[in-house]
């Protein structure tokens, strides 16, 4: 099976799995998309939605995070991790926006990637989730762990993973593909105890293959 085939596969089996995806990470507006992916990082979707789900009630423009001092900001995402300097970036970020883009989201994907804690990952997720837009596609830890494990990719670089991906993923489906590799990843693919005989893709995955193999 070649690569191209097993990503066919992959999204044919995945969407039969989960239909339609939508991001796991809740919000309203661009700008709390944006804060939101920032969270991410290092931490896990459910830990970033009951953080927001508070914050976001008192405080969600990037007016009043510039205005804001940076232990205020600290103080409501210390539970998300490396929360100091989450905390620097979103405040920089905010002010970056408000400096060059009068508090708008910039949709450039170069615009994006030179704002204060935001790389190609977040910013194709805020430009595939906000404007339908795909420049790339968002390989987090999911994505990551997973590609290497079928053997779509063999690199622990997000970049040159990207790079791979899109070179066998149909451009139309940049967005949903990732998607459906974080939910699989949470539902059957699990870190350190992958689901391998409950796996719709163990077929054309190397490692499902081999851990089969040696089950049986």
């Amino acid at each position: 099976m070649t690569k191209k085939e097993k990503v066919k596969k992959i999204l044919e089996e995945l969407h039969k799995k989960f239909g339609e995806p939508k991001c796991a990470l809740n919000f309203e507006t661009p700008f709390e998309l944006l804060v939101a992916v920032i969270l991410s990082a290092q931490c896990t979707d459910k830990r970033v939605n009951i953080v927001t789900e508070e914050m976001f009630k008192e405080v969600n423009t990037p007016e009043q995070f510039a205005n804001m001092e940076i232990e205020e900001i600290e103080n409501y995402i210390k539970s998300t991790g490396f929360f100091r300097n989450k905390a620097k970036n979103i405040k920089k970020c905010s002010q970056q926006l408000l400096e060059k883009y009068n508090g708008e989201i910039p949709q450039d994907m170069d615009k994006l990637t030179e704002l204060a804690g935001v790389g190609r990952k977040t910013a194709n997720v805020v430009r595939g989730e906000v404007w339908g837009l795909a420049d790339g596609i968002t390989v987090d830890t999911h994505v990551k762990r997973i590609t290497n494990l079928i053997g779509l990719v063999k690199s622990e670089d997000p970049i040159k993973i990207e790079q791979e991906l899109m070179k066998i993923v149909p451009k139309k489906s940049w967005i949903v593909f990732s998607h459906y590799l974080i939910l699989h990843g949470r539902a059957t693919c699990i870190a350190r105890r992958p689901q391998c005989k409950n796996c719709e893709i163990s077929d054309c995955c190397n490692y499902g293959k081999i851990k089969l193999l040696k089950e049986n």
